[in-house]
């Protein structure tokens, strides 16, 4: 093969006249060292008083080299092929090191291989159709090598050439899959500790059936920190909740578990709304000041028929009613958690019966170019046709505002229904109030009430002997520490008895131990005891609400 006549094919390779008419047209090996400079070359700024001598050797030019001689000692690879069917002119000792000797004259399909292996016999016949180089990546070979090989035309009077400039990346290779590695195994770890900290089954109340769904953002998205949670609070009220911490990766999921944890033990003292948050809003900046988390937390009470809520930088729930009309909760929302020195507000939204709320992050709405009001509407829009279960209604939000498995965030979202119940369902659940004025004839009234009420709901005699024994209780213990109004309540849901009453005073009580000489302190005892549970709360405008529960026998 000519290298001559090759070399003188690169692009941008010319060569002087003077070399063609003084040395023929074979390029000299190496350049003429001995060779004195014309007159006054190489006198630049540093060539005064022995700073260079006069008879420095000239450095070798460009066209003084062989082109043997540099793609020869190139640690790449490189192959010098011709012809439409790609003979072998020439591979440097890099090559042959790297695959072995090649025979000049064979084709590379038969004599080259591992150019096909790297899938490069296309790409060379598309270089040498159409006269432009290509560059493909961090191929690699059967054996383990990964190669970022270049592909340039070669002009040559016997048809053309490609020149196969190939570097070993194996090093950066196996560096950028080890990262690879390391970065899924860290997505994986978080997205299992996302998933662990987030309710393996959610509580179920009687009077709404709950669903939610969690996705984690696709592979090119850190885990974030958004989460759900429902809490059951007693006397028939729900708690809802969700959250969202902006961070990414496991930090963000640690603070998730921290933060939820916590509005679950605030959840069990049983306050309003916006004095939950407050309380939540200290411990998220002792937690991590630098992590901008957002909350919404919500209370259902059936007996009232609605949502009371409040939020923190959270986004509104959202209310479809029965006949497909959508509310959004009104703006009480305040600055994120952890900002300090908000006091927060709560609000309510009505949630009757054959009504659907929906509580989301902000990964279900947001998009990039897009104002999130935006998507706000776009799921106003899904929700409003969107009917069924919970989860059918999760699922078809999901796929309403398209989320895929490459979704670039954390999705969380919660629905929530309170049926419309008709026939032999809502025969078991009622609801039957008695207002108590005070005085002597209270606590027989009282007795009598609820021994006439359960006896028309159809409970046993002994369910029906202890819920009237805990109605006299909680009423006693009402005239002797509070004030009027005052109020007995009995509900029955599908699987227990409530019995609650209120008052005017806002003195929570609680259970002692009575000594015997004592005349009272017994009687939240004795409810402790024969109940399956009870709790007090402060209620709205002052005064305090005291109840207790049965289970129902599965009979029942």
């Amino acid at each position: 093969m000519n290298f001559t006549r090759w070399s003188a094919r690169f692009p941008g390779t010319q060569r002087r006249a003077a070399a063609r008419s003084d040395r023929g047209s074979v390029p000299a090996a190496r350049g003429e060292l001995g060779q004195q400079p014309e007159s006054g070359a190489g006198q630049g700024p540093g060539s005064g008083d022995g700073a260079q001598s006069s008879d420095a050797p000239r450095p070798p030019a460009l066209e003084d080299l062989s082109l043997r001689e540099i793609v020869g000692q190139l640690p790449a690879l490189v192959a010098l092929l011709y012809g439409p069917e790609h003979r072998v002119a020439y591979v440097n000792e890099a090559y042959a090191a790297a695959f072995g000797p090649r025979a000049v004259g064979a084709t590379a399909a038969s004599e080259l291989p591992e150019l096909e292996e790297l899938g490069l016999l296309p790409l060379m016949d598309q270089v040498l159709r159409s006269g432009t180089p290509r560059t493909v990546k961090s191929r690699r070979t059967p054996k383990g090598g990964s190669y970022t090989i270049t592909c340039t035309p070669l002009d040559t009077p016997d048809g053309g050439g490609v020149l196969v400039f190939a570097t070993d990346v194996t090093d950066h290779a196996e560096a950028a899959e080890r990262l690879r590695t390391s970065e899924s195994r860290q997505r994986e770890t978080a997205v299992t500790l996302q998933r662990s900290l987030l309710p393996q089954e959610l509580e179920q109340p009687d009077d709404l059936r709950i669903a939610a769904t969690y996705q984690p953002g696709g592979e090119e998205a850190a885990v974030g920190g958004d989460w759900y949670d429902v809490i059951t609070l007693g006397a028939g009220r729900t708690a809802l909740v969700i959250g969202d911490v902006m961070g990414r990766g496991v930090r963000a999921a640690a603070v998730m578990g921290q933060l939820r944890t916590a509005v679950r033990a605030y959840a069990r003292l049983d306050l309003p709304p916006h004095e939950v948050l407050q309380l939540l809003d200290g411990l998220a900046a002792e937690i991590d000041a630098s992590q901008i988390a957002t909350c919404a937390y919500a209370v259902h009470d059936p007996n009232e028929g609605r949502l009371v809520y409040a939020s923190a930088g959270h986004l509104p729930i959202l209310v479809r009613h029965e006949d497909g009309t959508v509310a959004r909760a009104e703006d009480h929302t305040g600055p994120p958690l952890g900002t300090g020195g908000w006091m927060h507000t709560s609000g309510t939204i009505a949630l009757p019966p054959g009504s659907t709320a929906v509580l989301y992050t902000d990964g279900l709405v947001e998009r990039r170019r897009e104002d999130i009001d935006e998507g706000v509407s776009a799921l106003e829009r899904a929700l409003s046709g969107a009917t069924g279960t919970p989860e059918v209604v999760c699922d078809r939000l999901m796929r309403a505002l398209g989320i895929t498995a490459d979704h670039d965030d954390d999705v969380a979202v919660l629905v929530v229904q309170h049926p419309s119940r008709k026939g032999h369902d809502a025969e078991l659940f009622h609801n039957a109030a008695l207002e108590l004025l005070g005085g002597v004839e209270a606590a027989p009234r009282a007795r009598a009430f609820a021994t006439g009420v359960l006896s028309s709901w159809r409970f046993p005699v002994e369910l029906s002997d202890l819920g009237v024994l805990a109605a006299s209780e909680l009423v006693a213990n009402s005239l002797q520490h509070g004030t009027p109004p005052m109020r007995l309540r009995l509900r029955r849901t599908d699987r227990r008895l409530i019995i609650e009453v209120t008052d005017g005073d806002d003195h929570l009580p609680r259970r002692r131990r009575a000594e015997p000489a004592d005349e009272a302190g017994r009687g939240i005892s004795i409810v402790a005891t024969i109940a399956s549970s009870w709790g007090s709360r402060r209620t709205p405008g002052g005064g305090k609400a005291v109840w207790c529960e049965f289970a129902l026998p599965e009979q029942s």
